[in-house]
């Protein structure tokens, strides 16, 4: 006999964790099912269980066709490992292949299919969460078509939030582009021409040429410091305390800040929404949902608010506690509570807040682009009052 550790959830949606005895881990599964409980991991004592790494991500669009062609193969007949067998040899992703394949290999020797893609350490933890609930309540393709109805919905409004983005930040790099080339090229060239004709210069073409010159001098040591910053800041933003630090100063910053949160729990409100209309239960789906969410502020609020409802707390009032999700949120979803439709009711406030993301960074960009322009009008007008002064003071003196 051999000892495991056990996590699993009971009838309440509390989670609980043991050392239990067993002769397989099937046979251990297979008991506490039997007692009603939903078996969230089983592995052998001593060994740590598998995290989630950030590092390696998958191609959320492939992975999406893969469900697509897995639900289909399933509901066509195949057995699940007939259609792994298929969709393993025939996916061109080279990220997502090997680990469709180990998946089959694992669900071969009798491993549990949430089980396997959870061993591979790469794949959404939602999504593994709701394959564990489609074979929990026997109905897999309905839980992955409404994963899929999820992943969808999800890329659809990130694909949208890029593409608003894409102008402004061409435009900012074109602008800062031209800066550069002005002061680091065209500027020179000027000082150079008024030195031969030692022409006497106003303050405000010396001040531009004294710009430019150490500009010129200096080039490529601040392009090496700002390539140099640029990895400095990566390899800080991965630690935990970093990722905290960086979300409280996203959240101060006026207007961005607000639609950044918005998005976050438009994010929150689509995962939770998922994970119970598949029949998670709700302190199991804020866990869930507290380790798909990418930002590490609401995160852990929403860990603090899961513990809170794990005592009896309602939803609401935990996330009200925590003074991140705006206030709206937590009404509408004190409403669902109350009218005993939570999920439809996170699905509404990921729809509402999300139509209201669009639409203050449409408003926003309006106003963003106009500004950049003004500004860049103003540094080119700048640069030529400065430059063209000396020419115009030498045509009054040869007149």
């Amino acid at each position: 006999m051999a000892e495991f550790v056990l996590k699993y959830a009971d009838g309440r949606g509390q989670i609980h964790q043991q050392v239990a005895t067993a002769g397989s881990e099937r046979e251990l599964r297979e008991r506490y099912s039997q007692q009603g409980f939903l078996i969230y991991s089983v592995k052998p004592r001593g060994l740590a269980a598998p995290t989630f790494t950030r590092r390696r991500k998958l191609d959320l669009e492939k992975f999406l066709i893969f469900n697509q062609q897995f639900v289909t193969l399933i509901r066509a007949g195949l057995p699940i490992l007939k259609s792994l067998d298929l969709l393993g040899e025939r996916l061109t992703d080279a990220r997502l292949g090997p680990h469709v394949k180990a998946v089959r290999d694992e669900v071969r020797n009798g491993t549990l299919l949430s089980d396997a893609f959870k061993q591979q350490g790469v794949f959404p933890k939602i999504y593994v969460t709701s394959v564990m609930a489609g074979e929990k309540s026997g109905s897999l393709t309905e839980v992955l078509d409404r994963y899929i109805s999820y992943q969808k919905l999800s890329l659809a409004v990130r694909k949208k939030v890029l593409i608003s983005l894409m102008y402004p930040c061409v435009l900012i790099v074109l602008v800062v582009l031209l800066m550069v080339f002005l002061v680091t090229y065209v500027v020179p060239t000027f000082a150079t021409l008024y030195a031969s004709m030692h022409a006497q210069l106003p303050t405000l073409t010396l001040l531009l040429i004294a710009l430019g010159t150490t500009a010129r001098s200096y080039i490529l040591v601040a392009a090496a410091a700002l390539v140099g910053g640029i990895f400095l800041f990566r390899w800080w933003s991965r630690k935990d305390t970093a990722r905290e630090r960086i979300d409280s100063v996203k959240i101060k910053i006026p207007v961005a800040g607000d639609i950044w949160l918005k998005y976050q729990v438009a994010q929150l409100g689509r995962i939770l929404s998922t994970l119970l209309t598949g029949g998670i239960p709700l302190v199991q789906a804020m866990e869930t949902a507290a380790e798909s969410l990418g930002t590490p502020l609401l995160e852990r609020a929403v860990s603090i608010a899961g513990k809170s409802v794990r005592e009896g707390q309602p939803l609401s009032g935990s996330l009200r506690t925590s003074g991140l999700v705006p206030a709206l949120a937590v009404d509408m979803i004190e409403v669902g509570e109350s009218t005993g439709a939570l999920p439809a009711m996170l699905s509404s406030v990921a729809e509402f807040f999300e139509e209201d993301v669009n639409t203050r960074m449409q408003a926003t960009l309006s106003l963003i682009e106009p500004a950049i322009m003004i500004v860049m009008g103003s540094f080119v007008a700048f640069v030529l009052i400065a430059l063209y002064l000396p020419i115009f003071s030498l045509a009054d003196t040869i007149r």
